[in-house]
C-alpha cells in the first residue's frame, strides 16, 4: 500500500508529526488495531497456516540438539564447553534481529521480513549438510537464529491481531513443539546408523525450509514489498526520517518497565526449556548410564508434552486467568523436576520430563498473549522482538553455563540448575503487571 502525505503549510508541527507517525505505523505493520481484531477471512487463515508451518520448522532445530550433541562432540572431537559457542552464535543472531526490527519496519512490509527470515534459515541448512569445519558449522546457527528471529517476532505480532488470538498463539506455538517432537525421531536413527555422514540429517531440514519459503511467498504475496519513502519525508523537510523513527521507536520500547519484567520471565522460561531438552540425553547417558541409541529419543517426550500442553491448556489458562494458572504450572513443574532429580530410574525420569513438558507448554504462548495486551500498539513489534532476544539470551546462556560447569563437575549439575531456574521463573511471573480488565 503506497501512501502519500500532503501536509498543509498552516498545520502545527505537532499535528504534522502525529499524522506521519500514525500513518507510518499503520502501513508498516499492515495489521488492524488490537482493539478491533481482524476477522478470519480465507486469506488470513492461509497466512496463519503458513505461520504454523514456520513454527514447526523452527522447532526441528531445538528438538534435534539433544540427540545430536553427543555426536557433535564425537565428530568434531570437542568438549562440552564448545557447545557454548553454538549457543552464543544463536544468541548473537537473535540480538542482531532485535536491533534491526525497528529499522526493517520502516522499509519493509510484513511479508518481505518473513521471506528474508525464511531465506536465512534455508541458507544456514544448506551450509550444514556437507559437514563443514566447526567454525563455519557454529556460524550457521547465527544465520539460522537471525532468520527464526525475524519470523518469530513478526509472526507473533501478526497473530496477536486476529480474532481469538490466544487460541491461535497456542496453536502456532504447539506446532513449534510438534517440530521439536518429530526431529529426534529423525535425527537419532540417522546419526546412529550413518557414522561418517551424521550431518545428512540437515538435508531433511533443507527440505522443510524450502517448503517454509514457498509457504511464506504464497501466503504473504500481498505484503512482500518495500514501503513508500513518502512515509518519512515531506515537501518542507520537517518530517522525521525513517532512521529517526526507528531509533525513537526503540527508545520508547526500552523505557517500558513492563517490557523488562516480562523479558526476565521469558529469560528464565526459555532457559529451562532449551537447557532441559539440550542436555537431558547427555545426563541420562553419563549419570543414569542409559544406552545412547535409546535415550536419544527422551527429548521427544519433553516436546510431546509441550505440544499437548499448548493445545489442551491454552483455553483453560485463558478462562481461569493467566496469572494464577502460570503460577500453578510453575509449582507443578518444580515438583516434577525434583522427582526427576531424586528418583534414579530412566523410565521415571522420562515420564517426569514428559509431564513437565505438558505444564511447560502454555508458558510461552500465554506470555506472548499477555505481552500483546500490555504493550502499546505503537511499539508492539519492537517490544516483542526485545522480549524474544532476552528469552534467547536465557536459552543460550543457561545451556552454555551448564556446559562449562559440566566440563569440570559433570552433567549431574543439570538438576539443581533446573530447579533454581524454575523457582526464578515463578517469581518473575508474579512481578508481571496484571492485564487490564477485558470485556470477554
Amino acid at each position: 500500500m503506497a501512501t502519500t502525505i500532503n501536509l498543509q503549510p498552516q498545520a502545527t508541527e505537532d499535528l504534522q508529526f502525529q499524522s506521519i507517525q500514525n500513518t507510518a505505523l499503520e502501513v508498516a505493520r499492515n495489521v488492524v488495531s488490537a482493539e478491533e481484531p481482524t476477522p478470519l477471512s480465507r486469506k488470513i487463515v492461509l497466512k496463519l497456516l503458513s505461520l504454523r508451518f514456520s513454527f514447526f520448522v523452527a522447532g526441528t532445530i531445538d528438538g534435534s540438539m539433544g540427540p545430536l550433541i553427543p555426536y557433535m562432540l564425537l565428530s568434531y572431537d570437542i568438549g562440552t564447553s564448545f557447545i557454548s559457542i553454538i549457543c552464543a552464535a544463536s544468541f548473537v543472531g537473535w540480538l542482531l534481529a532485535a536491533a534491526m526490527n525497528s529499522h526493517m519496519l520502516q522499509y519493509l512490509d510484513t511479508g518481505a521480513i518473513l521471506a528474508i527470515g525464511a531465506a536465512l534459515q534455508l541458507t544456514s541448512n544448506l551450509l550444514r549438510f556437507w559437514s563443514p569445519p566447526f567454525g563455519l558449522f557454529a556460524t550457521t546457527f547465527f544465520i539460522s537464529s537471525l532468520g527464526v528471529a525475524f519470523q518469530d517476532s513478526h509472526s507473533n505480532t501478526f497473530v496477536s491481531t486476529v480474532n481469538d488470538a490466544h487460541r491461535w498463539l497456542g496453536f502456532i506455538h504447539a506446532m513449534y513443539a510438534l517440530g521439536a517432537l518429530v526431529s529426534p525421531f529423525v535425527a537419532t536413527p540417522i546419526a546412529a546408523s550413518m557414522q561418517p555422514k551424521r550431518s545428512i540429517f540437515y538435508v531433511f531440514l533443507v527440505g522443510l525450509r524450502v517448503v517454509n519459503m514457498v509457504g511464506v511467498l504464497v501466503a504473504f504475496r500481498d505484503s512482500i514489498r518495500s514501503l513508500s519513502r513518502s512515509l518519512s519525508t515531506s515537501e518542507d523537510g520537517h518530517a522525521p526520517g525513517r532512521g529517526v523513527e526507528a531509533f525513537r521507536g526503540m527508545a520508547n520500547t526500552l523505557r517500558l518497565r513492563v517490557v523488562w519484567i516480562l523479558s526476565i520471565y521469558f529469560f528464565f522460561m526459555l532457559g529451562i526449556g532449551i537447557t532441559a531438552g539440550g542436555w537431558v540425553v547427555e545426563y541420562l547417558v553419563d549419570v543414569r548410564h542409559g544406552k545412547l541409541s535409546k535415550v536419544g529419543y527422551t527429548p521427544a517426550g519433553l516436546y510431546g508434552g509441550i505440544f499437548l500442553g499448548r493445545l489442551l491448556l491454552a483455553e483453560p489458562t485463558h478462562r481461569f486467568g493467566e496469572r494464577r494458572m502460570i503460577l500453578l504450572y510453575s509449582v507443578v513443574m518444580l515438583a516434577l523436576q525434583v522427582i526427576f532429580w531424586l528418583v534414579p530410574n530412566i523410565i521415571a525420569s522420562a515420564t517426569a520430563l514428559s509431564l513437565l513438558g505438558f505444564f511447560f507448554g502454555p508458558l510461552f504462548p500465554i506470555g506472548v498473549s499477555v505481552g500483546t495486551k500490555l504493550f502499546p500498539n505503537s511499539v508492539k513489534a519492537s517490544a516483542l522482538g526485545l522480549v524474544f532476544v532476552v528469552a534467547q539470551a536465557g536459552g543460550s546462556l543457561f545451556p552454555s553455563i551448564t556446559g562449562f560447569i559440566a566440563s569440570s563437575a559433570g552433567v549431574k549439575v543439570l538438576q539443581p540448575i533446573l530447579v533454581g531456574f524454575i523457582v526464578a521463573m515463578g517469581v518473575s511471573w508474579d512481578l508481571v503487571p496484571k492485564v487490564p480488565h477485558r470485556s470477554d
